[in-house]
């Protein structure tokens, strides 16, 4: 029987981030899966620029843009497609460094994902075997795996582990975790399509505002498209075999280009569900991503959410178990992403909503809101802004004013700096104390103690006017960018700092693109 340190359960996107994360504070762990490749089917296909920057970290975000494309916005359009409203994207504004909205090919994004993580020295991989049980131990986790193609049994155990294994978890099932349910199913029928000939519709997501049948298209790639149609309840994905019986929901699309041009990806059936677990973590098995949240795709955040989890956590982790943190920084997990979730989960049933939702006399009262909306100054743009809430106090959120402008909570923007690079390539993986102040020695020797990192910005920089709209002069930034705490005095906060998680390895630090 071997021990690792941490056993992460999954090789989604989430457990691939989650390991290579890992991996990057010279954590070793075992990646566990069914499968010896990646599931070569398409199914995420929006990251935000939020997320962008965790891949930065990962040091494949150059990578990434190679294989993805920027979101242009939103386009409501009637059953005659004509254009309701139509919500456009500032391509200047990039306060991740990243655009905010880009669209992808999953199957691509993995190939990137597992390319990394098996480069890294301190993760190894095991695919072709399935998870029978997890048990907590006096001192440690004990995961009992099957051999798919043998059906021998063996076991591992671990200090951590981490359920990255999807919306039917084992993990999961074996802590007695149940989801709970916050808005009915909807059944939709995916078709993902690929063509050489451009349809020429408009570079965006579009929104079939049809209280009879909603839908979606958008534009993954060069010659990659998807649509989305809600099915009806009579309806199965098996009424659906060819093109020829795709013609009615597809031609009202393909004005400018046959159908016949058309080659078939995928057609299957989905089930938007809006579902969160009742419990994250159970001692130190944790659960992450699609295991402890499903998120309906009306605002592209369901694979980026397990992202953020594995953001949030494994410098957790990586502290706890290098000693520079105390066990009960796990709790922390749990406080801040549950409400997070949770938010972003009631968030995608409202825009569900307000976009297909109501019967007849809501689709009349839609007609002529939203085409008012885009003319109100500021409010269009609040359509397009993939900034997240705030996540919910905790030991490393400290709990700061009551105002709207307040910074504990968010993120650190990733500008330019002084030095010439952009905020994420300052101190990877470090607590930094962004300040226009300048430090006495004792406090810049503190903060130096404690492994962080001070990066002192004039109050004409972007950080600069960052601090300002807060009301503050120095803010503290964890490893996973999120400000813990603000003050308006230096002295104030120096002493706030935790140590840093434990030491990186040489020649294993991946540094954010400075792009």
């Amino acid at each position: 029987m071997t021990h690792h340190s941490v056993v992460v359960v999954g090789a989604g996107p989430t457990g691939m981030v989650a390991a290579s994360l890992l991996g990057r504070h010279g954590i070793e762990c075992l990646v566990l899966d069914r499968w010896e490749d990646i599931f070569p089917q398409p199914r995420a296909v929006h990251l935000d620029d939020e997320v962008h920057r965790i891949l930065g970290d990962l040091g494949v975000a150059e990578a990434f843009t190679e294989i993805s494309r920027p979101g242009r916005g939103l386009r409501l359009v009637d059953p005659a497609m004509d254009t309701i409203a139509e919500f456009e994207r500032d391509p200047d504004s990039r306060p991740h460094g990243f655009p905010p909205a880009n669209m992808f090919d999953q199957p691509e994004l993995e190939r990137i994902l597992r390319s990394a993580m098996t480069r890294d020295p301190h993760v190894q991989f095991r695919g072709g075997v399935e998870i029978t049980d997890v048990a907590t131990m006096k001192d440690h986790v004990q995961v009992v795996v099957r051999d798919v193609a043998t059906g021998e049994r063996s076991a591992v155990t671990a200090d951590v582990v981490l359920g990255c294994d999807g919306a039917n978890s084992a993990v999961r099932a074996a802590l007695g975790t149940t989801m709970r349910t916050l808005a009915p199913e909807q059944r939709w029928l995916v078709v993902d399509a690929s063509s050489p000939v451009d349809p020429g519709l408009w570079d965006g997501v579009h929104q079939l505002c049809d209280p009879h049948r909603a839908g979606t298209f958008m534009r993954i790639g060069d010659t990659r498209y998807r649509w989305e149609f809600e099915l009806l309840d009579d309806e199965t994905v098996d009424d659906f075999p060819d093109l020829g019986a795709l013609a009615p929901l597809l031609d009202p699309w393909l004005r400018r280009a046959p159908r016949t041009d058309l080659e078939l990806v995928r057609v299957t059936e989905y089930t938007f569900r809006a579902q969160l677990a009742d419990r994250w973590r159970d001692r130190r098995v944790f659960l992450l991503g699609d295991a402890a949240h499903l998120t309906p795709p009306f605002i592209g955040q369901g694979m980026g959410a397990g992202l953020r989890d594995a953001y949030n956590l494994t410098w957790k982790v990586a502290g706890v178990l290098g000693g520079s943190l105390p066990e009960a920084a796990l709790d922390s997990y749990e406080q801040e992403r549950v409400p997070h979730a949770r938010a972003m989960i009631r968030q995608a049933v409202a825009v569900g909503w307000a976009m297909n939702g109501g019967g007849e006399r809501v689709a009349g009262l839609r007609r002529h809101v939203f085409p008012v909306v885009t003319r109100v100054p500021g409010l269009s743009s609040v359509v397009t802004d993939s900034a997240t809430p705030r996540l919910h106090p905790s030991m490393f959120v400290r709990r700061g004013s009551m105002s709207p402008r307040r910074l504990e909570g968010t993120l650190c923007p990733n500008a330019p700096t002084e030095r010439g690079v952009r905020f994420d390539a300052v101190a990877p993986y470090r607590f930094t104390v962004v300040t226009t102040v300048v430090p006495e020695p004792a406090q810049r020797q503190e903060i130096a103690r404690r492994g962080a990192e001070v990066l002192l910005v004039s109050p004409g920089s972007d950080h600069g006017r960052w601090l300002r709209r807060g009301r503050v002069s120095a803010a503290l930034v964890r490893p996973d960018r999120t400000v813990m705490a603000t003050a308006r005095s230096l002295s104030a906060l120096h002493t706030l700092v935790p140590p840093s998680p434990s030491p990186l390895p040489p020649n294993t630090i991946g540094r954010a693109d400075e792009n």
